[in-house]
Order: C-alpha cells, then sequence, then structure tokens
C-alpha cells in the first residue's frame, strides 16, 4: 500500500500534466482566435486555413488534457475526493467552417473558440486550485 505522500506526489504530476496540455491548449486557442477575427475582417483562405488548423492542434492538446485530467482524478480519489472536468471544443463548427467559408460562419465559430477558451481558463482554474492545495498538505 502506499503511503499518503506518495498518493500526494502522484496526484500533484498528475496535475501538472494536465495543467502542461491545457496550457498549450490554451495558447493554440488563443492564436485560433486571432486568426478567427483576422478571417472575419479581412477574410480568404489562408487565413481560414490557419485558424482550422490551430483549432485541430487545440483540439489534440484538449483531448491529451482530458485524458490527462482522468488521471488526476483517479490520482485525488486516493487522496481526497474530486469531481470530474469536461472540456471539449464543437467539432461541427470548424467543420462546416471548411465548407461554408463565409462571415456569418466564422462568427459562430470565433463564438466556439471563445467559449473553449473560457472552459479552458476554468478547467486551468480548478486544476491549479486543487494543486495548491495538495502541494500545501504535503
Amino acid at each position: 500500500m502506499k503511503s499518503q505522500d506518495q498518493e500526494v506526489a502522484e496526484a500533484l504530476q498528475a496535475a501538472q500534466d494536465a495543467l502542461d496540455h491545457l496550457y498549450d491548449a490554451r495558447d493554440l486557442l488563443k492564436s485560433a482566435g486571432n486568426w478567427g477575427l483576422f478571417d472575419i475582417f479581412a477574410g480568404g483562405f489562408f487565413a481560414s486555413a490557419i485558424k482550422r488548423s490551430r483549432m485541430k492542434d487545440a483540439q489534440r492538446k484538449l483531448d491529451a488534457a482530458r485524458d490527462a485530467l482522468a488521471v488526476f482524478v483517479r490520482e485525488l480519489h486516493d487522496v481526497d475526493g474530486a469531481g470530474g472536468i469536461r472540456i471539449d471544443v464543437d467539432g461541427f463548427a470548424s467543420a462546416i467552417d471548411v465548407f461554408l467559408d463565409n462571415p456569418f460562419v466564422d462568427v459562430y465559430v470565433q463564438g466556439q473558440i471563445n467559449d473553449a477558451q473560457i472552459q479552458v481558463a476554468r478547467a486551468i482554474e480548478q486544476v491549479e486550485t486543487l494543486r495548491d492545495r495538495l502541494a500545501r498538505h504535503h
């Protein structure tokens, strides 16, 4: 059986792994948002392509963050109870943006990017808070 110190150390490592992915996703979503604004106001295939690329990269990071968060939650259960965190980017929005590149769809996709940024920021705040609380008690 593992000691409480080991359980806390594992939870802290899992928190850091999740945060690393969330920080990367936050940066990619910010970039996608910037390109999205450019796409809305200046338009063009180039801006749409870069925005979609950043969104796909952010989705990969969010998927990795979701996996890391699941590990973090499992580790927390060994130390202290915790609930799950769900983060998702609407894949449908990026799919329709490929085929319907127009200002109305671009604005909708920008809204989805903004929503994802808010969710990631909340997840980061929650994980940082739990990590800091664990570290204080460790």
